[in-house]
């Protein structure tokens, strides 16, 4: 029986089951719609999968929050929240700190990518962090699980009037892994009405001993200290009192030696032997600099990009990490972080 010819006005249509038996009608019909739609959908999902594993090569290497040189550690909080939620939303309450009161902050993240370049991520306070970018997000197998200093003692105070505070650091590291420093902190006001400082004794991989000194009221960050939660230090090894090596009384006597490098001050009180500023193989000399800074035989700055004179690593936190010798003593090492008060004998 011969097909009906269409009516005027209607069309042709030609279903996928009735194409093949149109064929000897002269009609023909390419029927693949469905068959187009799969091998769109497994592309798709193909491209998909790859994007996600590109993503994920991303490896952590830390992760700090704040805003300018005002920022703070928070490597591993950032692991604790990853190990419970694979998006969340960021802010002061998230990490339990406001470096910048009153400035909008940014959690940046540090990571290295599958060409082996360290690139960063940066989001804004308020905003979604989305842990699908980081390879191993929820395992926590990245980032630096511990500093390399080994903390020997701790002091608050001023030069002369100061308290041993090792045990009551110990307790907040167990508690935080940075902090607000300041007389609350520690229970105790050893100088009324004087600007006090936490200094903090620790030995380095190399087995000398440094001195990390915060100013009252700045946040201490216990991401460079070894076993700094588990309260593994503090237990000896240090017997130096306030400053990191006793300083002798100067001895009056003929000079027997040419006089030291001009100082702004007497030139045998206070010698710097070197001073570095910068963040990881970017730093710059500042030994003169500093030299030519001290007066009266002391040394008392801010360190940031300012008084340091450049700033060798844009948008990383630098170290300013000096050598000097007072008088007659042995040669004694400071590090002070950028935006700390740098105060010398």
């Amino acid at each position: 029986m011969r097909a009906r010819e269409p009516r005027i006005g209607e069309s042709r249509r030609i279903t996928c089951t009735g194409a093949l038996r149109n064929r000897k009608n002269g009609e023909h019909a390419v029927c693949f719609p469905k068959v187009l739609r799969r091998g769109l959908t497994l592309v798709a999902f193909a491209l998909a999968v790859a994007a996600s594993a590109m993503a994920q090569q991303y490896v952590i290497l830390f992760a700090d929050y704040g805003y300018a040189n005002q920022r703070v550690d928070v490597t591993q909080r950032l692991r604790e929240l990853a190990r419970s939620n694979r998006s969340f939303r960021m802010g002061n309450s998230t990490f339990g700190v406001d470096p910048s009161p009153g400035n909008v902050k940014t959690l940046r993240i540090h990571a290295r990518g599958p060409d082996g370049r360290t690139r960063m991520f940066e989001y804004r306070e308020g905003s979604v962090v989305d842990g699908s970018m980081f390879s191993g997000w929820g395992g926590g197998n990245w980032g630096n699980k511990g500093g390399e200093y080994l903390i020997l003692s701790a002091q608050y105070g001023v030069a002369a009037r100061h308290v041993d505070v090792t045990q009551r650091l110990r307790q907040m590291a167990a508690q935080n892994s940075f902090f607000r420093m300041g007389n609350s902190t520690f229970g105790v006001d050893p100088a009324p009405g004087q600007v006090k400082v936490l200094r903090i004794y620790a030995r380095g991989p190399d087995g000398r001993n440094h001195m990390f000194e915060y100013r009252e009221g700045s946040i201490v960050d216990g991401s460079k200290f070894s076993g700094w939660g588990s309260g593994n230090w503090g237990n000896g090894g240090w017997n130096g009192g306030w400053n990191p090596s006793p300083v002798p009384p100067p001895v009056v006597r003929p000079p027997v030696r040419p006089p030291g490098p001009p100082t702004g001050g007497n030139p045998s009180q206070l010698t710097i032997q070197s001073a570095s500023y910068g963040a990881g193989n970017r730093n710059r000399d500042v030994t003169a600099r500093l030299q030519s800074m001290i007066r009266n035989g002391r040394l008392n700055t801010i360190v940031n990009n300012t008084t340091m004179g450049s700033d060798p690593a844009p948008g990383v936190p630098k170290t300013l990490r000096v050598s000097y010798s007072v008088g007659r003593a042995a040669s004694q090492q400071v590090t002070v972080q950028e935006g700390s008060q740098l105060n010398i004998p």
